[in-house]
């Protein structure tokens, strides 16, 4: 093969081309008697849905996220999500897991599939039911040991921790982002502000109708809407909120993401698949970015991800229209957007993961759909998603609007 058309194969772009999730709901809440399994399915059967011409058959990979897999989600959840869905048993599927990057990171393989040419029609997704998060014990070196031993909620954060990680490392993900609002100053005030904008712009948001064509009901749980969103918050009663990590903290429960369940999906193909997909594609995949640091400040890790996707994708913060950014805390949301030294009225104008909610791996599909309708509603043209990752890690992901 000719070595210039070999590397213009190699360089073909990928596209998304429709998303598609659940409501998300509050821990213990409207679904929390579905299995994850369930909610992925319905996730990629809405999807599918939304590709008026193709052939379930002709999906070449489904790529899924999960952070916990501890539960339910084991035993490769995207491929239980394919068979339970009805897809085709030829319809292969992995799962990965970078925690609550998870499904972010589903998407970005996916695309590389694409752009080397591995695959034309690839869906990209993630779940997490926190809900059903199970407890587990440690298994025994031999049976039947002489000492008691602990149940671990597998819920969120850190469990069965290795005794030669740095104990500095492994503090809770709460005073992590204490020692952000230190670091930068962040006021409680602030955080109140944000976490209040959040909830009154994801309210208007769904009023306004912006989630309907996006988001598809789970089977009899009747949750119209995500369930965590408290219509009405102010930064005065957020105030009255007492911290949840220090004593005379500034995170409490009202300016960080709650504990949700749910599921989110996204349709990846190049540029030929719009025929067998039935539908011209919303936006191009232009820059993806990862970063690692301190395993503390993984809050502030986006902050450089993002930079190194917008240095892929060539463009600058100027041409940007449009971000969303993952509200694990608000002090860290606050913390990426002063870094990036932009217009804090162009983040999440949708509503944010303190509103809408965080079930850990559905999150970066979420915000990933959810900017590719924002810039078709808005016709501009860059937009960024950006997630924070526990234990010190980011993903973020450019795309430019082609719809």
């Amino acid at each position: 093969m000719d070595s210039a058309l070999y590397r213009e194969q190699m360089t073909s772009p990928s596209f998304l081309y429709a998303s598609a999730r659940t409501a998300f709901g509050r821990f213990g809440g409207a679904l929390a008697g579905v299995r994850p399994d369930d909610l992925a399915a319905t996730a990629l059967s809405g999807l599918v849905s939304r590709a008026p011409t193709l052939d379930p058959a002709r999906i070449d990979d489904v790529v899924w996220g999960c952070a916990n897999q501890a539960g339910e989600d084991n035993r490769n959840v995207g491929r239980m999500a394919v068979l339970l869905a009805g897809l085709p048993t030829s319809v292969p599927a992995t799962t990965i897991n970078r925690l609550c990057g998870s499904s972010l990171d589903a998407a970005i393989q996916a695309s590389r599939a694409i752009e080397v040419g591995d695959a034309d029609v690839v869906v990209a997704g993630g779940v997490e039911s926190m809900t059903r998060a199970p407890w587990v014990l440690p298994k025994p070196s031999r049976a039947f040991p002489a000492g008691n031993v602990t149940a671990v909620s597998t819920t969120l954060g850190w469990r069965l921790v290795n005794e030669r990680m740095p104990a500095e490392w492994t503090v809770s993900l709460g005073e992590c982002n204490e020692q952000l609002a230190d670091r930068f100053s962040i006021s409680r005030l602030r955080q109140d502000e944000f976490a209040a904008r959040s909830h009154r712009l994801a309210a208007e948001a769904w009023a306004d109708g912006f989630y309907d064509d996006l988001v598809v009901p789970v089977g009899d749980a009747g949750l119209a809407r995500d369930e965590s969103i408290r219509d009405g918050s102010t930064p005065e009663k957020l105030a009255g909120l007492t911290p949840s990590f220090r004593e005379a903290g500034t995170i409490t429960a009202g300016n960080a993401s709650p504990l949700n369940d749910g599921a989110a999906a996204v349709l990846l193909g190049s540029e030929a698949a719009a025929e067998r997909i039935g539908s011209d594609p919303l936006a191009r995949i232009a820059g993806r970015g990862t970063h690692a640091l301190d395993p503390r400040e993984f809050g502030f890790a986006p902050v450089e991800a993002a930079e190194r996707a917008l240095a892929r994708a060539g463009i600058g913060w100027g041409e940007v229209a449009a971000v969303e950014l993952n509200e694990a805390f608000a002090v860290q949301s606050l913390a990426c957007v002063d870094a990036w030294k932009i217009d804090p009225e162009i983040v999440n104008v949708k509503g944010g993961a303190i509103a809408l909610g965080h079930p850990l791996g559905a999150s970066g599909a979420r915000i990933l759909g959810t900017l590719a309708a924002r810039l078709r509603e808005s016709g501009d043209r860059w937009g960024v998603a950006a997630i924070c990752i526990g234990v010190g890690q980011a993903l973020a992901v450019v795309l430019e609007n082609v719809g």
